[in-house]
Formats: structure tokens, sequence, C-alpha cells
């Protein structure tokens, strides 16, 4: 048996080196194709007006105005410029990323899935413990589960370390919960699904959290002055094709070490088969045997 730690990280690196295969860099076109021609398309629609009626609804604000000309006393007065564009990227930004998991776990996940599966482990039998609605209406459910902890959790954002933790924990849930599944859904039935998830659980959502900090470097384009949130039409398809790249290694992560764990259970299984049989026959052929002879009357003891 593989320790925990050591799949854990053999997978990752199996991950890292198949991010390089051809199949999966073509299987990453396709959705970083119809988002950025989606994010470049409703930025420009939309962007300028959408950042012009949130500037308007920021000055109608008098905290929001009292805290502007404090930092523009502080020598800080460009803050004004990009504040209402930072507000829109804010509401934005999480929804970019929820769409690039679920396009990457629904238009790439099966397919890399497949690759993972004929190039490592050619003879696990795909036993389909699920399907395409049930994995569609699990990554719902998940989403919104995530997205109400999102929203709950923003307030607590303006505490400097929490901000720091609490985004890519939940980041993480989601995608450990969307990418097990999806990587689980063809090959195992429900009762090894629910074994792998209670016996690797702790595994599975530090894979999920790991992708969900690697998921916010994308942010840090935002944070790196007014010049990058000015530029935010432009960056954000750079952003979409990074946020595409994390989660098809996170994909592959979980399908490598899902399916090694699935092989696993099964290899057990196989073990065990046998040894039951053994002893059910044992105990049959004690249970036919005649009993043994009572002594007669008038027999020595």
């Amino acid at each position: 048996m593989l320790p925990a730690m050591k799949r854990l990280l053999d997978s990752f690196w199996r991950a890292a080196a198949y991010c390089l295969h051809p199949r999966v860099i073509a299987l990453s076109i396709l959705p970083l194709v119809i988002m950025a021609a989606i994010s470049l398309a409703l930025g420009y629609f939309f962007w300028e007006g959408t950042v012009a009626a949130v500037q308007a609804n920021l000055e109608g604000y008098e905290l929001v105005n009292t805290v502007v000309g404090w930092l523009q006393r502080l020598g800080l007065s460009r803050l004004r410029i990009v504040l209402a564009p930072a507000v829109v990227l804010a509401v934005a930004i999480p929804v970019i990323v929820i769409v690039a998991l679920l396009f990457v776990a629904w238009m790439m996940t099966p397919a890399m899935v497949d690759l993972v599966a004929l190039r490592r482990f050619p003879a696990l039998e795909r036993k389909k413990g699920g399907s395409i609605f049930t994995s569609v209406l699990w990554s719902m459910g998940s989403t919104v589960l995530a997205a109400i902890a999102l929203a709950i959790s923003v307030p607590l954002w303006f505490i400097p370390p929490l901000i720091l933790v609490l985004p890519p924990l939940i980041w993480g849930w989601l995608t450990y919960r969307v990418m097990s599944y999806d990587c689980l859904v063809a090959h195992a039935s429900k009762a090894e699904r629910l074994q792998i998830f209670k016996e690797h659980r702790a595994n599975l959502l530090g894979i999920g959290v790991v992708s969900g900090y690697l998921g916010a470097a994308p942010s840090l384009l935002w944070a790196s002055g007014a010049m990058f949130i000015a530029m935010a039409p432009v960056l954000v398809p750079v952003a979409i094709w990074m946020y595409t790249l994390v989660f098809a290694f996170s994909s592959l992560w979980f399908a490598h070490y899902v399916l090694s764990a699935l092989q696993h259970i099964r290899s057990e299984n196989r073990d065990y088969v046998p040894v039951v049989i053994e002893e059910l026959a044992i105990t049959n052929e004690a249970m036919t045997m005649p009993p043994k002879a009572l002594p007669t009357l008038g027999e020595s003891t």
C-alpha cells in the first residue's frame, strides 16, 4: 500500500508532467477561447458603463468619501481612480473563478481522466457509479454552497489575515468536491466512491486547498498597481488562461490520486475474497462432518 503522503506526492509530480502532454494542452484551448471571448464581449459592452455606475454609487456614500479624502491626504490620490474598477473586479473575479472551474470540470476533466486511465490504469474496470446528469447536479449544488460561503465570509475579508485564508479554503473545498466526483464518476461504483471520500477526505481536501491557493495567484495581477486594474479588459483573458491551467493541473492531480486509490481498494478486495471463500469452505466442512459417536452403556469411557 502506498502511504498517503507518498501517493499524494506521486500524483502531484505525475500531474505536473501530464500538463506538458500535447493532448492536455490542446484540451485547455477550448474553455480558454470560450471564456476569453465571453469576457472580452462583456468588457467591451459593459465595462465602462459598469465602472461609471459603481463610481456614481460610491460617491453617494459619505463614509467612502471620507476614507478617500483621508487617503488623498496621505498622498494616495490615485486610489480614487482605481476604486470603482477594483470593486467591479472584486465582484467579477469570484464569478470568473467558478465559471473557469466548471468549464474545466465539464469540458476537460473527463478527457483527462480517460488519458490517465489509458496510460496508467488500462485494466481498471469502469463501473459507472454516476452519470453526466448527477455530475452536473453535484457540481451546481457544490457551487451554490461555495457561493453562499463566499458571500457570508466577505465581511471577514477586511480582517487582514483572513483574506489570505478564507477565499482559498472555499475555492479548495469547491475544487475538491467537483474534481473528486468527476474523476471517479466513470470508474468507481457508488460504494467505492463513498469509501474513497471517507478514507481519503483529508488528502483530497488538501489537494483542493493547494489548488485554491494556486488559483488565487492570478488575483495578484490586480494587486500589483493601478495600471493593471486600468488594463483589466485586456488582462482578464490572461487571468482566465492562468485559472484554466491551474484547474487543469488540479484535475490531473485528482485523477492520478483517486484512480490510484481506487486500484488499491480493488486489489485489497481481490486479496480478501479468496480468504473469505477459504474460511467459508472450512466452516461448511466442519458443519457437514458427522458428530462423534457418544459412548454406549457398557463401554469404558
